[in-house]
């Protein structure tokens, strides 16, 4: 039995207990599953999340038909020692019914959207460059996309002392995406600039 598994109270709720999927980078709700002891096991020794089907009394691997497999991030156990939380990447759709999550239609919101837009802007780097700004500047000379920084910076310190509300919003919209080109075109993870503010925060 794993360290992890000892800890958990699957006696509480009769051998099952909830498991709360959420997209690893995004941090969105993707789903609810239940686990059981030989899934949880079973999770963490292939790597991608396996639950326990209620209705077909057995363990089942999410994708292992459609391909729209969950890999393994972590998993955290709550409070109570009852719950689990499994943060996980997505292959594909999560939804059966072809959606990102079982929670509604729409793709990730407030800042987990960053996230969404940094994987767009990555998938750029091979588009071609003729029908996209992003890959443009991702394809061209470094300096090009640092240069960007730099004016849509000096734009939105501008908006901020003599413009509308609207233009800031709309200048540093403009700072953020071109700050994230310029981290894809150093091939630099935005989730390293998150985790020097938190080091900093600390």
């Amino acid at each position: 039995m794993s360290p992890l598994n000892s800890k958990i109270d699957f006696a509480k709720s009769g051998g099952l207990i909830p498991a709360i999927i959420q997209d690893a980078d995004t941090l969105q709700v993707l789903m609810l599953g239940y686990m059981n002891a030989q899934s949880v096991e079973k999770t963490q020794a292939s790597g991608l999340v396996t639950f326990y089907s209620r209705s077909r009394k057995t363990l089942w691997t999410k994708g292992e038909t459609s391909g729209h497999t969950l890999s393994l991030v972590s998993l955290e156990l709550d409070c109570d020692n009852d719950t689990l939380l499994v943060k996980a990447r997505p292959a594909g759709p999560t939804c059966h019914e072809g959606t990102v999550s079982c929670f509604g239609e729409n793709g990730a919101g407030g800042v987990g959207f960053l996230s969404y837009l940094e994987s767009l802007i990555d998938a750029r780097k091979s588009a071609d460059s003729e029908s996209s700004y992003t890959a443009q500047l991702l394809q061209g000379p470094l300096r090009r996309a640092a240069q960007k920084v730099g004016e849509e910076g000096v734009e939105t310190a501008l908006a901020a002392v003599a413009e509308t509300d609207d233009k800031l919003t709309s200048e540093a919209a403009d700072l953020i995406y071109h700050l994230l080109v310029l981290l894809a075109a150093k091939d630099v993870k935005f989730d390293s600039v998150i985790t020097e503010l938190q080091r900093r925060h600390k």
